[in-house]
C-alpha cells in the first residue's frame, strides 16, 4: 500500500461511507469514491485507482444486496440473468479500461445523464407504481443486453454512475418501482463490481490493504442506506436519484471543460 498521510485516509474513508450510503439508495457512489482516490492520491497509476475502487465497491454493494433481497421482493432469477451478462461485460470493460480515454466517451455520456434527468422530471410518476404481472421474456431479454451487457461494459470501462444508470434501466424496461429496481441493481452490480475486480486483480492492480480499510466504512454506508430506502419507499429514492444524477452532469461538464 502507498505510503497516505492520515488526514487523506481519514477522508478517503469519509467518501467510501458517503459512497456506500448512495450506491445502496439509487447508485452513483462512484460519483464520491473514485474523484477522492484519484485526489488523495494523485502520483497512482488510473489502474490502481480503479481497481482499488472496485474493491471497495464490492463489499458495500453486496452488504445492501443482501439487505434488500431479506427485506423486499426481487425476482432473483432474472436479476442473476442480467448480473451474469453484466459480469462478462463489466470484465471486457475492464480490460480496454488503461488504453481508451474517457474524456472521449464523456459527451456521449452526459447526453444520455440530460436525458434521464429531463425524463425522470417530467414523468413524476416513473417508478412509483410497482410492478403488475409478470415480466415478458422480450422485456428480460432487453434488460440482460442493455443493463447487462451494456451497462456492464461500461462499469468495467469507466464505472462512476453504473447504479443509477442500472437503477433507470430496469425501471424503464420491466416496469418496476423505484425501490424494487434499487434491488433488483445491488444484484447486478455485485456481479459487474466482480467482473471487473477479476481482471484488476489477474493484473495486480489493486492495493488490498487500502481497499479492506475503506471497505468497511462502505459497508456501513451501503447497509444504512438500504435500510434508509426500503424505509421510506420510492419518493425518496427518486429524490436522492435527481441529486445524483445533476451531480454526475455537473462532474462530468467539469472534467470536460473546466479541468
Amino acid at each position: 500500500m502507498p505510503d497516505i498521510p492520515l488526514t487523506t485516509l481519514v477522508l478517503l474513508c469519509l467518501a467510501a461511507g458517503g459512497a456506500g450510503w448512495i450506491d445502496a439508495v439509487v447508485g452513483g457512489g462512484g460519483l464520491i469514491q473514485l474523484p477522492a482516490l484519484l485526489l488523495g492520491l494523485p502520483h497512482l497509476p488510473t489502474a490502481y485507482v480503479l481497481g482499488t475502487n472496485k474493491a471497495v465497491s464490492i463489499v458495500g454493494t453486496g452488504a445492501a444486496a443482501v439487505t434488500y433481497t431479506r427485506k423486499t421482493r426481487i425476482d432473483l432469477k432474472t436479476a442473476f440473468r442480467i448480473g451474469g451478462a453484466a459480469a462478462v461485460g463489466s470484465l471486457v470493460g475492464a480490460s480496454f479500461a488503461a488504453g481508451i480515454d474517457s474524456a472521449v466517451l464523456r459527451p456521449l455520456i452526459m447526453v444520455v445523464l440530460l436525458t434521464v434527468l429531463g425524463f425522470v422530471l417530467f414523468r413524476p410518476a416513473f417508478g412509483a407504481a410497482p410492478a403488475t404481472g409478470p415480466v415478458s421474456r422480450q422485456r428480460v431479454l432487453v434488460a440482460i443486453l442493455v443493463a447487462g451487457s451494456g451497462i456492464g461494459f461500461y462499469d468495467g470501462l469507466i464505472g462512476p454512475g453504473t447504479g443509477t444508470f442500472l437503477v433507470i434501466a430496469l425501471a424503464a424496461i420491466l416496469h418496476l418501482d423505484l425501490v424494487a429496481a434499487s434491488a433488483t441493481t445491488k444484484i447486478v452490480n455485485v456481479c459487474t463490481n466482480l467482473g471487473a475486480l477479476v481482471m484488476f486483480s489477474y493484473h495486480g492492480t489493486v492495493f488490498w490493504q487500502l481497499a479492506a480499510l475503506m471497505a468497511a466504512f462502505n459497508l456501513t454506508g451501503g447497509l444504512l442506506g438500504a435500510r434508509m430506502a426500503l424505509k421510506r419507499g420510492s419518493g425518496f429514492v427518486r429524490g436522492v436519484l435527481l441529486v445524483v444524477v445533476v451531480g454526475l452532469v455537473v462532474k462530468l461538464a467539469n472534467d470536460q471543460w473546466f479541468s
